[in-house]
C-alpha cells in the first residue's frame, strides 16, 4: 500500500516545517513531535521518506556508502575511487520500542571471533538508516541508554561498537524523527536537549478542518492508490523544492549580524549549554535555503527559535515546554538596538523609541507572565489563611472512635461535612529522601530500587538460552572461555584458535536498579487544611514525584476525602500529570482512612495484572485519623491489615501537628509493616541532619562514660 501524501496531511503547518527543515539540513539534529495520540504524528513522519531524493550508493556495501565520498573506515571497505554503484530511494528505518541494544547498533559473531579470529560484525539499524531516516515511535518509552546511542549517532554522524576488545565504527548519518504522547512520560532533560527540533501538536478544533480530515482518510483507505495519484503533482513539486533547498544551503551566509541576534534570543531564554545557539544557527540557514535566499534574515532566526528552543529554556521540571512569542520579540528587538548602536550613531539610534518598540513597553504587565510567572501561583494565592490559623486549634481534643470522632468532623467540615472545596496551592519542592523497596525486583531499569537488570555490576554468569531478567546483552567473555576450553580435544582442536560451540557461551547477570510503582494515597479531608498543613504536604508530595520523576518511576494517585476515595491519576510515566493533580486537588469533608486504604489496593492489584514485573511502593500521606462511616477506626485496621498480608511495601507520611499528638500515622505503619516518616523528615538535608545530631549525641554519652 501506498503510504498516505504528505502534502495530503491537513493543518499541521509546524510540523511540516520542522520534518522539511531537517530534511534540507540533517545537521540540525532531528525532530521531536510531542502530542496526544490520533494527530497524524506517524503518518506524516512516514510520509516524508517519499520527498527525500534519491542517493548513491556503493555496490555491495551493507553501509550505504557514498561512492563520490566513501566512508575510509567502512567496515565493508575500503572502496576504490570509481567502484561499480546504483541508485535507490532514501529510506525510513523503524525502530520498535522493544529493540535490544545489538538490534540498533549490530552485533559482532563471537564465535567466528573466538574460533577464527575473523571480526564478523552484523550492521544494525543505525547503519540501515545512513543517508535516510530513522524514526523512533514512542520515544519516551524506549530504554534511555538506546536513546543515549541513538542522539549520540545523530550528532556525531558515526557508530562504534565496542565488543570484548574488538571496535567497529562506521558513518551513521541520519534524519532522527521521534514521536511521543506527554501523557505517557517525559524524556530526560538531558535527552531532550538532544533533538534539534522539537514541535507539540494537537487535535483541531474546527469542525471544518475535522470534517476534511475524515474525508481524505476515508478517501484514502478506499483507494490508496488513486488517493495518492491526486497528490502526485504537489508531492513532486516539493520534493523538487526540498532538492533545490539542498542544493542551496551550502551557499547560506551566516553574518555576523545573525549570530548576534541568536546570541541575544539564546541568552534571554537562559537556555544551558551551546548547543541551542549551534542548533538555531543550522535551523536558520537552512530556512533561508527553503525560502531561496543565501542569506539569513531575522525573520529565519525567529522560526528556529520557535522550534529550537521550546524545549530547552531552562524551566522546572513540571512545566511543560513553550516559548513566550512576545518574549522572543522583545528578544530580537533587542539584538537590534545593540545592532544599530554599534554599527552606527545616526538615524538608525532613534528608531527604537518609536512605534517598532511598542510591544516592549508593558514590561511590567508582561513580566509576569514570563520566566517569573510560574512563581505566582506557586505561593501567592490565597487560600484563606487568616480564617485558618484564627479557628485552629490544638488536636488535643480531637479522638478516635465511634463517638469521639462527631467534633472532629464538625471541625473539617465546618457546616456536616458539606463546606466548599477549597484548594491550597504547594510551595517549592525539595530535594528528598530516597523511599524504595526491599529486597531484589526484576523490573525495569531506573534508580530506586535493587533489582537484576541487564546493566549494572556483575553479579554471576548465566549460560546461553533465554532472554532471562539480569542477562547482559553481550557475551561474557572469560565465563565463556572457561566454558568451550575443557571440550576443545573432544572437538578436535588442530590450529591456535579455540572452538567455541552456541552452547559454551555465556552471560553476565547484573545487578543494578530498578524503577516502581510509587502510589500516593493523599488525605485530603478537612483536618489537613488546617493552619496550612497542606500546602507543607503538597510540597512534600511534589518534591517526592520530583524524586520519582528521576528515578524514571511510574506514579498514581488516590485521594480520599468526605466520604469516599477516588483514583485522582491513574498509573502513569508522566510525573509532570501527577503534579498537575495534586496541584488542584481540593481538601474539606471528614477523613474516610479506610475507603483510600482500599481504593489504593484495588489499584495496585489492577495494576500488578498490568504490569507484574513493576514492584509498588505505596506511599500513605495522613495524620491517622479516621472519622468517615461507620466503625471507621476498625474499618482502616481492617484494611490496613490486609494490605500488609499482601506484601505491599508502603510507608506512611506522617502529617499530624501540634502540641498534643496522637501518634495514629504511627499505628497506622506499624499495621501495614511499613516505613513511618514524619512530614519534616522528608528532606534529605533533614534527615541527614538528623543522623548527624543523632551521631554527636552519641559520641557525647561515649565521651561522658
Amino acid at each position: 500500500m501506498r503510504p498516505f501524501p504528505f502534502t495530503a496531511v491537513v493543518g499541521m503547518a509546524d510540523l511540516r516545517l520542522a520534518l522539511v527543515l531537517s530534511a534540507v539540513s540533517p545537521a540540525i539534529g532531528g525532530v521531536l513531535v510531542r502530542g496526544e495520540k490520533g494527530t497524524a504524528k506517524s503518518t506524516m513522519v512516514r510520509a516524508l521518506a517519499g520527498l527525500l531524493p534519491d542517493v548513491d550508493v556503493v555496490d555491495g556495501c551493507r553501509f550505504s556508502c557514498d561512492p563520490a565520498d566513501p566512508d575510509p573506515a567502512c567496515p565493508d571497505g575500503p572502496h576504490e575511487a570509481g567502484s561499480g554503484n546504483h541508485r535507490r530511494p532514501a529510506r525510513l528505518v523503524e525502530l520498535p520500542v522493544g529493540a535490544a541494544e545489538d538490534r540498533v547498533v549490530g552485533s559482532l559473531n563471537l564465535e567466528r571471533a573466538l574460533g577464527e579470529g575473523v571480526t564478523d560484525y552484523q550492521p544494525g539499524l543505525l547503519a540501515a538508516a545512513h543517508r535516510g531516516l530513522l524514526y523512533v515511535d514512542e520515544v519516551n518509552l524506549l530504554h534511555d541508554h538506546l536513546v543515549d546511542v541513538l542522539l549520540d549517532a545523530a550528532a556525531m554522524g558515526r557508530s562504534t561498537v565496542e565488543r570484548e576488545g574488538v571496535s567497529i565504527s562506521h558513518a551513521a548519518r541520519f534524519v532522527l524523527i521521534g514521536t511521543m504522547n506527554p501523557e505517557e512520560g517525559e524524556l530526560r532533560p538531558q535527552l531532550l536537549d538532544r533533538f534539534g527540533l522539537t514541535v507539540e501538536v494537537a487535535t483541531s478544533h474546527d469542525a471544518q478542518e475535522r470534517v476534511e480530515v475524515v474525508r481524505r482518510r476515508m478517501a484514502y483507505e478506499s483507494d490508496p492508490d488513486d488517493f495518492a495519484d491526486t497528490y502526485a503533482d504537489s508531492e513532486a513539486e516539493l520534493a523538487k523544492k526540498i532538492d533545490a533547498a539542498q542544493q542551496l544551503l551550502p551557499s547560506v551566509r551566516l553574518t555576523d549580524s545573525a549570530l548576534v541576534q541568536i546570541a541575544e534570543v539564546c541568552a534571554s531564554f537562559e537556555v544551558d549549554g551551546m548547543r541551542a545557539d549551534i542548533v538555531m544557527a543550522r535551523t536558520a540557514a537552512a530556512h533561508a535555503a527553503w525560502a531561496g535566499r543565501d542569506e539569513i534574515t531575522t525573520e529565519d532566526i525567529r522560526v528556529a527559535a520557535r522550534l529550537a528552543l521550546p524545549h530547552r529554556r531552562r524551566r522546572n521540571p513540571f512545566d511543560a515546554p513553550g516559548i513566550d512569542d512576545q518574549e522572543l520579540e522583545q528578544a530580537l528587538d533587542q539584538a537590534q538596538s545593540e545592532l544599530d548602536s554599534s554599527g552606527s550613531d545616526g538615524p538608525d539610534s532613534d528608531d527604537p523609541p518609536g512605534g517598532q518598540d511598542g510591544p516592549d513597553g508593558p514590561d511590567g504587565p508582561d513580566g509576569p507572565d514570563g520566566p517569573d510567572g510560574p512563581d505566582g501561583p506557586g505561593g501567592g494565592v490565597p487560600e484563606g489563611a487568616p480564617q485558618e490559623q484564627q479557628g485552629g486549634r490544638q488536636d488535643r481534643t480531637q479522638q478516635q472512635g465511634e463517638h469521639g470522632e462527631q467534633g472532629n468532623s464538625e471541625q473539617e467540615s465546618g457546616n456536616g461535612g458539606k463546606e466548599p472545596e477549597r484548594t491550597v496551592g504547594s510551595g517549592s519542592p525539595y530535594r528528598a529522601r530516597l523511599l524504595s523497596v526491599d529486597g531484589s525486583g526484576a523490573g525495569e531499569q531506573g534508580k530506586r530500587s535493587r533489582a537484576i537488570t541487564e546493566t549494572g555490576r556483575t553479579i554471576g554468569v548465566q549460560p546461553s538460552g533465554g532472554r532471562d531478567p539480569g542477562r547482559s546483552r553481550s557475551p561474557h567473555l572469560v565465563a565463556t572461555l572457561r566454558a568451550a576450553a575443557p571440550h576443545q580435544r573432544a572437538r578436535g582442536r588442530t590450529g591456535a584458535g579455540l572452538v567455541v560451540q552456541p552452547r559454551d557461551v555465556r552471560y553476565a547477570q547484573r545487578e543494578g536498579k530498578e524503577s516502581n510503582l510509587v502510589l500516593f494515597c493523599v488525605d485530603a479531608s478537612g483536618s489537613m487544611g488546617a493552619r496550612e498543613r497542606m500546602r507543607e504536604v503538597k510540597s512534600a508530595v511534589l518534591s517526592l514525584l520530583l524524586d520519582a520523576y528521576q528515578r524514571r518511576d511510574k506514579v498514581g494517585m488516590v485521594a480520599f476525602r468526605g466520604s469516599e476515595a477516588t483514583l485522582a491519576l491513574p498509573a502513569t510515566s508522566s510525573v509532570e500529570a501527577a503534579a498537575a493533580r495534586l496541584e488542584d486537588l481540593p481538601t474539606g469533608g471528614r477523613t474516610p482512612l479506610a475507603e483510600g486504604l482500599l481504593k489504593s489496593a484495588e489499584t495496585l492489584r489492577v495494576e500488578a495484572i498490568r504490569d507484574p514485573r513493576r514492584r509498588p511502593l505505596l506511599v500513605v500521606v495522613t495524620d491517622g485519623r479516621a472519622t468517615s462511616g461507620s466503625e471507621p477506626v476498625a474499618r482502616s485496621h481492617t484494611a490496613a491489615d490486609a494490605l500488609a498480608a499482601s506484601g505491599v511495601a508502603s510507608v506512611v507520611m506522617d502529617c499530624e501537628a501540634g502540641r498534643m499528638r496522637l501518634g495514629l500515622a504511627g499505628e497506622l505503619a506499624e499495621r501495614l509493616g511499613g516505613e513511618h516518616v514524619p512530614l519534616g523528615s522528608v528532606a534529605a538535608d533533614a534527615l541527614a541532619g538528623e543522623i548527624k545530631a543523632r551521631t554527636a549525641q552519641a559520641s557525647t554519652i561515649r565521651r561522658a562514660a
